[in-house]
């Protein structure tokens, strides 16, 4: 029998945190080569330290696409985020770039050809959730937590400069009978100016606290940690390394829900790692829109160059109003789930990426430019019309 009460914790980390800016990168070359060429591979690993930025991976795509290129989108987008540090430094920094072409034999598996369609780019399981709890269809823990620093971010990319680009949040959530009703402790900590008093972090990082979680919401005076260390001016890959890959349940559901271990950035979407986990979540999140259930779990499973998945697996956590084996079978019917099919119905080759790097690459908005597509819910009427 699930719980019902319960404290559950989730994390977020601005486009600052050192591994979020490996991801920006990873994925700022994702959409230079989709842009020069829609049909591109790419698999591309960023290193972030003390005024250096390493790429290194393989790519196919047009020669236009080089390592200038690779280099200049790396230093725009530290650049854009706000690092001018001494110790990391759009301008200053080293860009080494190590990328070279596509091993033949992962060509081979995946590229469709006379006899075959096209294989999924790797193996590996991938799972997709959705819950109403908010109207996100995200959990709730992460969902806030998400919110408090794109509140923060946003503040600070219109003129708040006593804050620095590196931030993290934490938000404990209390629920009663399965639903959250209120934060027992919210923790943030994030970089500032050298000249910035404690005081005056606390007074702005709150404000964005307060005005992220629901009213009523807000933990206990003793239970709300603002740069709890006390000092937070040495950030970003000066103060840390980071890497590609490395915030996977942050990209997620924050822990609420399984994650099959692979990263999404830094890969064109004939990885089934990012596309699958798309479409697994487009589903979920339709499925729950439609009413067939209050949560939902997804998983998909894929083989190298094999084009069809190999199980498709619902869970409703007891709260499903429909048989789940009955609904395996419908969504098969309702999308094409071969790594093509996902990539068509989505429209996935395309530039759209970068901005999926930070604050969650779930819960967010569908955009004009297909930016976010699987967080349409263009399938409901299709699930409803099947019961």
């Amino acid at each position: 029998m699930s719980r019902k009460n319960y404290l559950f914790t989730s994390e977020s980390v601005s486009e600052g945190h050192p591994d979020k800016v490996s991801d920006c990168i990873s994925d700022s070359i994702v959409d230079l080569f989709l842009a020069a060429d829609p049909e591109s591979r790419v698999a591309v690993e960023t290193l972030t330290t003390t005024n250096r930025v390493v790429l290194a991976g393989e790519v196919r795509g047009p020669s236009s696409v080089d390592a200038a290129a690779m280099e200049a989108a790396a230093r725009r987008v530290v650049q854009e985020i706000g690092y001018e540090q001494d110790g990391f430094h759009w301008e200053n920094m080293a860009v080494d770039v190590f990328v070279h072409g596509q091993s033949a034999d992962i060509a081979m598996g995946v590229d469709s050809g006379a006899n075959k369609d096209e294989g999924a780019g790797d193996q590996g399981i991938m799972f997709g959730y959705a819950t109403n709890e908010t109207e996100a269809y995200m959990p709730a823990p992460i969902h806030y937590s998400h919110m408090i620093l794109k509140s923060m971010a946003t503040a600070r990319h219109g003129g708040v400069k006593e804050l620095g680009p590196d931030s993290k949040s934490q938000v404990t959530l209390r629920y009663e009978d399965g639903v959250p009703v209120g934060a027992t402790s919210v923790v943030v900590s994030t970089q500032h100016g050298a000249d910035v008093s404690q005081g005056r972090v606390q007074e702005i990082v709150l404000e964005h606290i307060e005005k992220s979680l629901p009213s009523g919401w807000m933990c206990p005076e003793e239970e709300l940690y603002i740069n709890p260390t006390g000092n937070f001016v040495i950030g970003g890959p000066d103060g840390d390394a980071g890497l590609t890959g490395r915030k996977i349940i942050v990209d997620t559901y924050g822990g609420a829900a399984p994650h099959g271990g692979g990263a999404f950035s830094g890969k064109d979407p004939t990885k089934v790692d990012r596309s699958a986990a798309y479409a697994s979540r487009y589903l979920a999140k339709n499925v729950v829109a439609a009413g067939l259930a209050d949560r939902c779990t997804i998983q998909l499973a894929y083989a190298i160059g094999v084009s069809h998945p190999l199980s498709l697996y619902v869970d409703f956590h007891n709260t499903g109003k429909v048989d789940p084996a009955e609904l395996e079978k419908i969504l098969y019917d309702v999308m094409n789930l071969t790594p093509r099919g996902i990539r068509e119905h989505l429209n996935l080759n395309r530039p759209i990426y970068e901005r999926t790097a930070a604050y969650g690459h779930f819960g967010r908005a569908a955009e004009a430019d297909g930016g976010f597509s699987w967080e349409k819910l263009d399938l409901v009427d299709a699930l409803k019309g099947h019961f």
